[in-house]
C-alpha cells in the first residue's frame, strides 16, 4: 500500500506543499468517505454475527473476512494520510506496524476473491461435493493461509530493512509511505506483484467461465450469473489497480508537473478509498439473503 496524497513531496516537478485550504479539504473528504464507507461495512460485519444462516455458510465467511480487510485497510490508509499532513514524519517503529498490517490486509484482497470464485465454482458446477469441500472449518483455515501468503510478501521487505539500514533508522521519524520506508525492495515487490495478477486472474477467468457456461447449460438465471461475474471482475480489476497504480501516477505528473500532489490525491481516492465501497454493494445491497438482514441494522 502506497500512501498517495502527501503533504510535502520531492519528486520530478520539486518541493511540493497543499495550502492549508486544500490540505483541510482533503482530509475532511478522505475522514468522511472512510467513516461512511467504514460504517457500512461495520453494519455488514455486525449482521453476520448476529445470524446463524450467515456466518456458517463458507461463501459468506470469506466475504466477511473481505469487508474486514477493507476495514483494515480504509482506516489504516486514512490514518496515514491524516498524519502525512498533522505530523509529516512518526516513529519508525510504529510506522513499520502500521506498514506491515496495511500491505498485508492490501495484498489479502485479490487472494481472497480468487477464493471466492473457487468456492462459486465449486457451488455450481460440482453442487454434489460442495458440502464436503467448502466447510466452515476448511473456509478458516483457507483464510489463514491467506494471512501466511501475504505475510510472506511483506516480511522479506522488513527483514531487508534490517540488513540494509543502520541502527539509527529505526530510533528516527519518517514519513511513513511504502515507497519511503521500503525503498530497497522495489524490483521484489514488482514481481510478487506479476505473479499475483497472473495466478488470481487465471482463476478470476476460469472459474467464473466455468459458472457463466454451467449455469447457461442448466438453464438458470443467465442475468443474474453474470452481473455476478462482471461485478466481481470490476472489483478484482479495482484492487489490481494498486499494482499499476505507481506507473500511471508517474506518466500523469510527467505530462502535469504542477499537479503533482492533485494527481496523487485523486489516485489514492480513486484506488484506495473507492473500491472498498464495491463489497457492500456485491453483497449488503444485491445479495437477497445479506439484503434481508441488513436493513435491519443499517439505520438503528
Amino acid at each position: 500500500m502506497n500512501l498517495s496524497s502527501v503533504n510535502a513531496s520531492v519528486s520530478t516537478a520539486g518541493y511540493q506543499r497543499d495550502t492549508y485550504t486544500k490540505a483541510v479539504v482533503k482530509n475532511v473528504i478522505v475522514t468522511v468517505l472512510c467513516i461512511s464507507i467504514n460504517y457500512i461495512n461495520g453494519t455488514l460485519l455486525h449482521t453476520f454475527r448476529k445470524h446463524q444462516i450467515l456466518n456458517s455458510n463458507p461463501r459468506y465467511i470469506l466475504f466477511i473476512h473481505l469487508v474486514i480487510n477493507d476495514m483494515i485497510q480504509l482506516l489504516l490508509s486514512t490514518l496515514l494520510h491524516v498524519i502525512s499532513y498533522a505530523l509529516h514524519r512518526i516513529s519508525t517503529p510504529f510506522c513499520l506496524i502500521v506498514l506491515i498490517v496495511a500491505v498485508a490486509a492490501t495484498q489479502n484482497t485479490p487472494l481472497n476473491l480468487a477464493g471466492m470464485a473457487v468456492e462459486c465454482y465449486i457451488a455450481v458446477c460440482l453442487p454434489l461435493h460442495h458440502g464436503q469441500i467448502c466447510t466452515v472449518k476448511k473456509t478458516y483455515i483457507f483464510i489463514g493461509l491467506i494471512w501466511v501468503a501475504s505475510a510472506f510478501n511483506v516480511l522479506p521487505d522488513l527483514f531487508i530493512l534490517l540488513a540494509t539500514e543502520p541502527l539509527q533508522f529505526f530510533h528516527s521519524r519518517v514519513f511513513c509511505a511504502r515507497d519511503y520506508v521500503f525503498r530497497h525492495t522495489v524490483k521484489k515487490r514488482d514481481i510478487s506483484h506479476i505473479v499475483c495478477l497472473v495466478v488470481v486472474w487465471f482463476t478470476i477467468f476460469y472459474t467464473y467461465f466455468k459458472v457463466l457456461f454451467a449455469a447457461r447449460g442448466a438453464s438458470a438465471d443467465m442475468t443474474k450469473a453474470r452481473n455476478t461475474i462482471l461485478l466481481h471482475g470490476f472489483q478484482l480489476l479495482l484492487c489490481m489497480l494498486s499494482y499499476v497504480r505507481p506507473i500511471f501516477e508517474q506518466g500523469l505528473t510527467n505530462l502535469m508537473p504542477k499537479q503533482f500532489l492533485s494527481i496523487r490525491f485523486a489516485s489514492y481516492v480513486i484506488v484506495q478509498i473507492l473500491p472498498r465501497f464495491v463489497s457492500p454493494i456485491v453483497y449488503g445491497l444485491r445479495d437477497q439473503t445479506f439484503r434481508r438482514y441488513v436493513r435491519r441494522y443499517l439505520f438503528c
